[in-house]
C-alpha cells in the first residue's frame, strides 16, 4: 500500500480516537436515501444540540473503535453509516431520535453512551431522559422538599395556636 494512503488512513484513525474520546456519547446512524436538504436539515438539528455528524469508513471506525475497546461496536458497522458525536450524553441521542420520527430514512443502529455498547433501543431509552437542566431541577427539588414540608408543618402549628 502507498504511504502516503497509510499516512491519510492513520490521520483519519486518530480523528476519529479524538472525537470519541471527547464525546460523551457516540450514535451510528443508517442514513441512506436522504436528500441533501434532509441532510443538512439534520446537521442543522445537531448543531444546535452541541453535536457533529461525520461520515468515515467503517473500517477506519473499527480500527478506532478497538483502540478505544469499544465493544460491540462491530457488528453495527455495516452499510453506509454516520456517526454522531455529541458532548452532552442526552441531548444528541435525543435530537437524532426527534428526527428520526419524522424521516423514516434514517435508522437508528446503536452507539456508545459514557463508554458502554449500546443497541438501538437502549439508545432510545436515553433519548427519553430529561436533560441536563431537567434532572438538576428534579434533583434540587428532591433536596428541597423536606424543608419545605418541615416549614409547612411549623407554620401549620403557629396557625393552631
Amino acid at each position: 500500500m502507498n504511504q502516503e494512503n497509510l499516512k491519510a488512513k492513520s490521520e483519519v484513525i486518530a480523528e476519529v480516537t479524538e472525537s470519541a474520546k471527547a464525546a460523551s456519547s457516540i450514535v451510528v446512524v443508517e442514513y441512506r436515501g436522504l436528500t441533501v436538504k434532509e441532510l443538512t436539515q439534520l446537521r442543522r438539528d445537531l448543531r444546535a444540540a452541541n453535536s457533529d455528524l461525520v461520515v468515515y469508513k467503517n473500517s477506519l471506525v473499527e480500527r478506532a473503535s478497538d483502540a478505544l475497546g469499544y465493544e460491540g461496536l462491530h457488528d453495527i458497522l455495516t452499510g453506509p453509516n454516520a456517526f454522531l458525536f455529541s458532548q452532552d450524553t442526552i441531548a444528541g441521542p435525543k435530537a437524532i431520535v426527534k428526527f428520526a420520527r419524522r424521516n423514516d430514512k434514517v435508522k437508528i443502529k446503536g452507539g456508545v453512551v459514557e463508554g458502554k455498547f449500546v443497541n438501538a433501543d437502549q439508545l432510545k431509552v436515553v433519548a427519553t431522559l430529561p436533560g441536563r437542566d431537567g434532572l438538576i431541577s428534579m434533583f434540587l427539588s428532591v433536596l428541597n422538599a423536606p424543608v419545605r414540608q418541615f416549614a409547612v408543618a411549623v407554620q401549620a402549628v403557629a396557625d393552631a395556636k
